[in-house]
């Protein structure tokens, strides 16, 4: 059975309760919360989960490779892993801080992938798939090394065209894929996508919540049909009015 995750941004204690709870009263079929590690906010993806593992059966945690040395500091990905008796992972790099006083180092995600899976064998690791990062055989090739390294699944960044999903599936068939969504509201929003992380969107594409509902029933049909995973990154979004009628 595919199972929905949710992702959400842990700004505080207090707002991340709040969110989990909404989820946990009003979408039971959500059973998995994936949270990133946001260098600016408090709160660590790994502490973030212990408290949504109160809330559903699984958290995910963002780990960001740069922000350790495997060299000099080993024990510092173990007791993260041990002390939040993590069973799953996601591996990525990680954006440079903007803080230019933060260490930072030049640890890849398949070499943390490779640490994990050599210290933890039974941790689930997954590899982050950018769709826009490069052309479509670059990034199969980047995804074949993460495989290689010991990366059990992947998320994807989100898509916003259930044909171009059917594609990157062609190329993935077999391999275990939480398949991203998220809500695009507004011409801001949009520029953002285009600009930042180089998406593009289809012709008859609308900012607007009605038509981003429908493209998510769209997509999660076409999870569910190849019994894949979806996660939905609502950012910025209500979450009752994006997800109701929608899982």
């Amino acid at each position: 059975m595919s199972r929905i995750s949710i992702e959400l941004v842990p700004r505080d204690a207090e707002v991340l309760n709040k969110e989990l709870s909404i989820v946990k009263e009003h979408f039971s079929h959500i059973d998995t919360v994936n949270i990133p590690d946001i260098m600016r906010l408090k709160i660590r993806s790994w502490e973030a989960c212990k408290v949504a593992s109160d809330f559903v059966s699984h958290a995910i945690p963002h780990i960001r490779s740069i922000d350790f040395s495997l060299d000099t500091n080993p024990d510092e990905v173990n007791k993260i892993i041990e002390e939040g008796n993590l069973k799953e992972v996601l591996v990525v790099t990680g954006d440079p801080p903007m803080d230019l006083s933060r260490k930072v180092y030049r640890t890849s995600s398949t070499s943390l992938t490779r640490f994990i899976k050599r210290n933890f064998p039974a941790v689930k690791v997954y590899a982050a798939l950018d769709p826009y990062r490069t052309g479509l055989k670059n990034e199969m090739d980047y995804v074949k090394k993460k495989i290689d390294s010991g990366a059990d699944a992947l998320f994807t960044q989100p898509f916003f065209d259930v044909r171009f999903m059917d594609i990157y599936s062609e190329q993935l068939n077999g391999t275990d894929i939480y398949w991203g969504i998220s809500p695009v509201l507004g011409e801001r929003s949009k520029s953002y996508w285009e600009n930042r992380n180089n998406a593009f969107f289809p012709k008859g594409f609308e900012p607007t919540l009605e038509w981003n509902r429908q493209f998510a029933k769209e997509a999660l049909a076409f999870v569910r049909e190849r019994s894949d995973n979806v996660y939905f990154m609502p950012i910025k979004t209500d979450l009752i009015d994006y997800l109701d009628g929608v899982i």
